[in-house]
């Protein structure tokens, strides 16, 4: 069992007192798998591109991807709501899209809605009613219904998991902690570009605008 109280904490939180166990009502509690889309598995073409991002993709394969399928199993069989966000554009040539995804660089993306590579991966697909919020926006709260569906749902807990740690899954985090939600991310089902990142960003998130905590905490956590 990890430590999670103690684990991740930045200079303002290295002395303060160790947060109270956490309890979550199942029926309060969704879990939001963010962005693990196909286009973020396809590897780049450039060999040079292709060795840089190799530590993300054996994260992803070897961590992130079968711990969040648990996850998200685990959560089906206990009754806690699974919610899905990904990346995507309602126009062909993403006139909806949000600035920050037509800036030049890595994060112009032009994901139209049906497009097979803006597809949640097969090994996470939603499932029956299972909602899939569609966003052009780094943070899953910002310009979707998201915030109205867990009012209307009852829920007050999420539990994020995805990439990228230091984009999408921070943003995501800083919103809905701004609402008033209570917030747990989950380490060893995210990621981003390189394991120094995602650390540090963990340690900037963590105890203000969420508590982050492995996969093996959670089923310890939620209660009926």
């Amino acid at each position: 069992m990890s430590n999670w109280k103690k684990a991740h904490r930045s200079f303002y939180y290295k002395n303060a007192e160790d947060p109270e166990d956490i309890i979550l009502h199942k029926k309060e509690t969704a879990l939001l798998v963010i962005d693990i889309q196909n286009t973020y598995l396809e590897e780049p073409s450039d060999p040079g591109e292709r060795e840089r991002w190799k530590p993300f993709f054996r994260r992803m394969s070897n961590v992130v991807i079968p711990n969040t399928a648990e996850l998200v199993s685990w959560a089906r069989t206990s009754g806690v709501e699974v919610i899905f966000a990904r990346i995507a554009c309602l126009k062909d040539d993403g006139r909806d899209r949000s600035l920050s995804q037509k800036k030049p660089g890595f994060n112009y993306l032009l994901l139209p809605k049906n497009r097979e590579d803006s597809q949640i991966i097969s090994e996470l697909s939603p499932k029956d009613d299972e909602i899939t919020i569609l966003k052009t926006t780094d943070s899953a709260l910002t310009g979707t219904n998201l915030r109205m569906i867990l009012h209307n749902m009852g829920i007050k807990n999420v539990i994020a998991t995805g990439i990228f740690t230091d984009q999408c899954i921070s943003s995501t985090v800083r919103s809905l902690a701004d609402e008033s939600f209570n917030v747990l991310v989950v380490d060893d089902c995210c990621a981003a570009a390189t394991d120094a990142l995602h650390k540090h960003e963990l340690e900037i998130i963590n105890m203000i605008y969420c508590h982050v905590v492995e996969k093996s905490d959670i089923a310890t956590m939620v209660k009926l």
